[in-house]
């Protein structure tokens, strides 16, 4: 029973945050609502972000939820009218993903004052990367050797990275209450990801 209220609580919470966003609230729920179907929802995030593109503002928001056996991720952008809409639109999508997909869950953390740290207090800024093989990114340069008057030609060097998903929240953009509901997110599903019994 405890578990019934709290998917019910969990999804009302989830619905409220949506609203709160003020982002096209029913397009965006519709839209989350379908993809995560009946699994009870273990944590989300929603995440709206504001970017100035010449002279529009666009906006974009994420929401993230984590239920038993899956990630979901849905992303809507507003769109102005175009050569292919005489008016303004948005482009709403979501992707489901298998919690046993997922490779990494990166959570960096950007704290004031390091020296006079307290544990508990909220850092500045967070930002959460989270990989599932989708996309990855190569970062190659030049490779050289230790002597300084070396010519040769040594190839390339480089790092391949799994980028799937990268959201920063910050406690001056985005509130004490969003970066809070990152670290929750952040948590539950880097224990979700390292259950042995999922």
């Amino acid at each position: 029973m405890d578990g019934m209220a709290k998917t019910s609580t969990t999804t009302q919470g989830l619905r409220a945050a949506i609203e709160r966003s003020g982002y096209y609230p029913a397009l965006v729920a519709e839209a989350v609502e379908a993809a995560v179907g009946g699994d009870p929802i273990r944590s989300y995030l929603v995440h709206q972000e504001t970017t100035f593109d010449q002279n529009e503002v666009r906006r974009h928001v994420t929401v993230l939820v984590l239920t038993d056996h899956r990630f979901i991720v849905s992303h809507t952008d507003e769109q102005a009218a175009d050569s292919t809409s005489p008016t303004p639109y948005a482009t709403t999508s979501t992707e489901s993903v298998k919690l046993d997909r997922i490779s990494s869950v990166v959570v960096s953390r950007v704290v004031a004052n390091p020296e006079s740290y307290t544990p508990g207090t909220l850092p500045r800024e967070v930002v959460l990367t989270i990989g599932w093989g989708a996309v990855s990114r190569i970062d190659l340069e030049p490779a050289a050797c230790g002597d300084p008057n070396c010519e040769a030609d040594h190839g390339y060097t480089g790092n391949s990275t799994a980028d799937d998903l990268s959201l920063r929240v910050s406690e001056a953009g985005d509130g004490p209450e969003t970066v809070r509901q990152a670290l929750v997110f952040a948590q539950a599903i880097s224990e979700a990801t390292a259950d042995p019994a999922r």
